[in-house]
Protein backbone atom coordinates (compact mmCIF):
# COMPACT_ATOMS: atom_id res chain seq x y z
CA UNK A 1 0.00 0.00 0.00
CA UNK A 2 1.06 3.56 -0.56
CA UNK A 3 0.32 5.61 2.54
CA UNK A 4 -0.69 8.88 0.87
CA UNK A 5 -2.95 7.05 -1.58
CA UNK A 6 -4.63 5.27 1.30
CA UNK A 7 -5.37 8.58 3.02
CA UNK A 8 -6.76 10.00 -0.24
CA UNK A 9 -9.10 7.01 -0.42
CA UNK A 10 -10.23 7.35 3.18
CA UNK A 11 -10.88 11.09 2.88
CA UNK A 12 -12.69 10.71 -0.44
CA UNK A 13 -14.87 7.90 0.93
CA UNK A 14 -15.80 10.00 3.98
CA UNK A 15 -16.62 13.03 1.80
CA UNK A 16 -18.74 10.87 -0.53
CA UNK A 17 -20.44 9.32 2.49
CA UNK A 18 -21.26 12.70 4.00
CA UNK A 19 -22.50 14.00 0.65
CA UNK A 20 -24.77 11.01 0.05
CA UNK A 21 -26.19 10.94 3.57
CA UNK A 22 -26.89 14.69 3.61
CA UNK A 23 -28.58 14.76 0.20
CA UNK A 24 -30.44 11.56 1.07
CA UNK A 25 -31.88 13.17 4.18
CA UNK A 26 -32.75 16.24 2.11
CA UNK A 27 -34.79 13.96 -0.14
CA UNK A 28 -32.66 13.31 -3.22
CA UNK A 29 -33.21 10.04 -4.96
CA UNK A 30 -30.14 8.26 -6.39
CA UNK A 31 -28.81 10.20 -9.36
CA UNK A 32 -25.66 10.51 -11.45
CA UNK A 33 -23.86 12.56 -8.78
CA UNK A 34 -24.52 10.18 -5.90
CA UNK A 35 -24.02 6.94 -7.82
CA UNK A 36 -21.07 8.35 -9.76
CA UNK A 37 -19.30 9.46 -6.61
CA UNK A 38 -19.50 5.94 -5.19
CA UNK A 39 -18.32 4.58 -8.55
CA UNK A 40 -15.26 6.82 -8.17
CA UNK A 41 -14.63 5.27 -4.75
CA UNK A 42 -14.79 1.83 -6.42
CA UNK A 43 -12.35 2.94 -9.12
CA UNK A 44 -9.83 3.94 -6.43
CA UNK A 45 -10.35 0.58 -4.73
CA UNK A 46 -9.44 -1.21 -7.95
CA UNK A 47 -6.32 0.98 -8.20
CA UNK A 48 -5.49 0.09 -4.58
CA UNK A 49 -5.84 -3.60 -5.45
CA UNK A 50 -3.32 -3.20 -8.28
CA UNK A 51 -0.95 -1.28 -6.00
CA UNK A 52 -1.28 -4.00 -3.36
CA UNK A 53 -0.44 -6.67 -5.91
CA UNK A 54 2.62 -4.83 -7.21
CA UNK A 55 3.96 -3.41 -3.91
CA UNK A 56 5.49 -6.65 -2.55
CA UNK A 57 7.35 -7.19 -5.84
CA UNK A 58 9.04 -3.80 -5.55
CA UNK A 59 10.09 -4.10 -1.92
CA UNK A 60 7.03 -2.98 0.03
CA UNK A 61 5.57 -6.18 1.53
CA UNK A 62 2.79 -6.10 4.12
CA UNK A 63 4.03 -6.13 7.72
CA UNK A 64 0.85 -7.60 9.19
CA UNK A 65 -1.29 -10.66 8.50
CA UNK A 66 -1.34 -11.12 4.72
CA UNK A 67 -4.45 -13.30 4.68
CA UNK A 68 -6.44 -10.80 6.75
CA UNK A 69 -5.33 -7.98 4.46
CA UNK A 70 -6.46 -9.81 1.31
CA UNK A 71 -9.80 -10.76 2.83
CA UNK A 72 -10.41 -7.06 3.48
CA UNK A 73 -9.11 -6.08 0.02
CA UNK A 74 -11.43 -8.46 -1.81
CA UNK A 75 -14.43 -7.84 0.47
CA UNK A 76 -14.25 -4.05 0.21
CA UNK A 77 -14.46 -4.31 -3.57
CA UNK A 78 -17.97 -5.75 -3.19
CA UNK A 79 -19.41 -2.93 -1.06
CA UNK A 80 -19.81 -0.11 -3.64
CA UNK A 81 -21.35 -2.32 -6.36
CA UNK A 82 -23.79 -3.76 -3.83
CA UNK A 83 -24.82 -0.28 -2.66
CA UNK A 84 -25.16 0.93 -6.26
CA UNK A 85 -27.34 -2.05 -7.21
CA UNK A 86 -29.50 -1.38 -4.16
CA UNK A 87 -29.82 2.28 -5.17
CA UNK A 88 -30.79 1.41 -8.73
CA UNK A 89 -33.39 -1.15 -7.67
CA UNK A 90 -34.99 0.87 -4.87
CA UNK A 91 -35.00 4.45 -6.12
CA UNK A 92 -35.94 6.22 -2.90
CA UNK A 93 -34.12 8.79 -0.80
CA UNK A 94 -33.15 6.00 1.60
CA UNK A 95 -31.17 4.37 -1.18
CA UNK A 96 -29.07 7.51 -1.34
CA UNK A 97 -28.42 7.13 2.39
CA UNK A 98 -27.40 3.52 1.71
CA UNK A 99 -24.86 4.83 -0.82
CA UNK A 100 -23.45 7.00 1.97
CA UNK A 101 -23.33 4.06 4.36
CA UNK A 102 -21.45 2.09 1.72
CA UNK A 103 -18.92 4.89 1.36
CA UNK A 104 -18.41 5.04 5.14
CA UNK A 105 -17.94 1.27 5.17
CA UNK A 106 -15.24 1.59 2.52
CA UNK A 107 -13.46 4.28 4.56
CA UNK A 108 -13.37 2.07 7.65
CA UNK A 109 -12.24 -1.00 5.73
CA UNK A 110 -9.49 0.84 3.85
CA UNK A 111 -8.24 2.29 7.13
CA UNK A 112 -8.18 -1.23 8.59
CA UNK A 113 -6.25 -2.43 5.53
CA UNK A 114 -3.75 0.34 6.21
CA UNK A 115 -3.39 -0.81 9.83
CA UNK A 116 -2.83 -4.41 8.75
CA UNK A 117 -0.34 -3.54 5.99
CA UNK A 118 1.83 -1.40 8.27
CA UNK A 119 1.22 -3.58 11.39
CA UNK A 120 -0.18 -0.71 13.44
CA UNK A 121 -2.66 -2.71 15.53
Amino acid sequence: MIEWFTWVQVVLAVVVGLFAVVVGFIGWKPNDATVGSLALVELLLVAQLVVSLVAPAVGNPPQGNVLEFWVYAVSVLLVPPAAIVWALIDRTRWSTVVLGAGAFTVAVMVYRMYQIWFALN
